[in-house]
């Protein structure tokens, strides 16, 4: 199954298609593509959540993904922030939506416990089970798209 891993972000939004090979239970991975959608903090909010939804289309397009995983708001200490997240996570919900997929929601917790067998993993022994879990030459960056990997695996583990 091909999967589209989302972390949102208005100003830096992570993704990633990954495959889990149909031939093995678990643990093969086929990572096609993975980045960052990035938005100007300048520019107007309704036009930076168009960017996001016309990027992520046409990644849906081109990758032709099965499902669509993304991070759940979870916590968040400053509440400005967790309001453009949400916008940002509303429009990709709605790509998706859009283009015929299911979305699944996963917390930082399940992502974590996912990857690392930890729940209160740091960022960098996160960004390194990604490298190591999908065979990846060095630490997928920027942080955003090292996290969309991670959904990704997180969705992949879950449903096989």
């Amino acid at each position: 199954m091909k999967v589209l891993g989302i972390d949102c972000g208005l100003a830096t939004t992570g993704w990633a298609i990954v495959e889990q090979d149909k031939n093995v239970k678990s643990g093969k991975y086929k990572v096609y593509s993975y980045g960052v959608i990035t938005t100007p903090a300048g520019e107007e909010m309704s036009f930076r959540l168009k960017n996001i939804y016309d990027e992520l289309s046409a990644l849906i397009k081109e990758f032709k993904p099965e499902e669509v995983a993304i991070e759940n708001l979870y916590f968040f200490k400053n509440q400005k922030t967790i309001i453009t997240v949400g916008q940002a996570r509303g429009v990709a919900i709605l790509s998706a939506v859009n283009s015929g997929l299911r979305v699944f929601d996963y917390t930082p917790l399940q992502v974590k416990i996912s990857v690392c067998g930890y729940g209160r993993a740091e960022k960098v022994q996160v960004q390194k089970m990604v490298k190591s879990l999908l065979s990846l030459k060095s630490i997928p960056e920027p942080d955003d798209a090292a996290d969309a990997l991670a959904v990704a695996v997180c969705h992949l583990s879950c449903v096989s």
